[in-house]
């Protein structure tokens, strides 16, 4: 029986999520803290359902990992995240509709039995309040945290950009059994998903 091993790649400890301005479509690359492509995704036009893929480059030839949503016009967002080599779930993300609509931007984060362990919230509310309701606010860079069974386990700051978007996570504290493919696909659909609803 072959086992598959999952890369270095994901565990480490600081991550970057980059938008690739001045091109069609919503595009960004994973990198590490050296600048280093790790992975690369582009948003599908026209889809009834979100199947958002990462993949090793530009070329989309080798793909690393999935972002699946479950259901047609979910304004929650319950989406699967999948390991592609294993076909395994390994975690579940849920947008928190109310919250990000009203104040904090807020996702859910569930594992593969989808038992609810812990969110990826706004850290200021407000700062969030701020953002979204005053003339400009949307310039203005969101800080998060990730929260994993009641303890903060890293942050996550959006760095100020007029074009495009730039996120860095420093992931210090987060468990070894936790996959950090589902704190970066948070980030992805934040990038590909939230910004479209506001």
């Amino acid at each position: 029986m072959e086992y598959y091993v999952v890369s270095d790649i994901w565990k480490q400890n600081f991550y970057r999520i980059r938008k690739k301005t001045l091109t069609v479509g919503n595009k960004y690359w994973i990198e590490d803290g050296s600048g280093n492509i790790l992975g690369f995704c582009k948003q599908k036009i026209l889809k009834f359902k979100e199947d958002i893929r990462i993949y090793v480059d530009e070329n989309s030839d080798d793909e690393l990992f999935r972002i699946k949503q479950e259901q047609i016009l979910d304004v929650e967002g319950n989406f699967a995240v999948i390991d592609i080599h294993t076909n395994t779930k390994l975690g579940y993300i849920k947008r928190d509709f109310v919250s990000s609509w009203l104040h904090k931007d807020k996702w859910e984060i569930y594992d593969s039995d989808k038992k609810l362990i812990g969110s990826i919230c706004e850290s200021s509310t407000g700062r969030a309040l701020a953002r979204k309701h005053m003339p400009g606010g949307a310039l203005m860079p969101e800080k998060m945290t990730l929260e994993l069974n009641d303890k903060d386990v890293a942050e996550i700051n959006q760095k100020f950009k007029v074009v495009g978007d730039i996120w860095e996570m420093n992931c210090l504290e987060i468990p070894t059994d936790f996959d950090r493919r589902v704190l970066l696909s948070c980030i992805l659909l934040m990038g590909l998903i939230e910004r479209k609803l506001k």
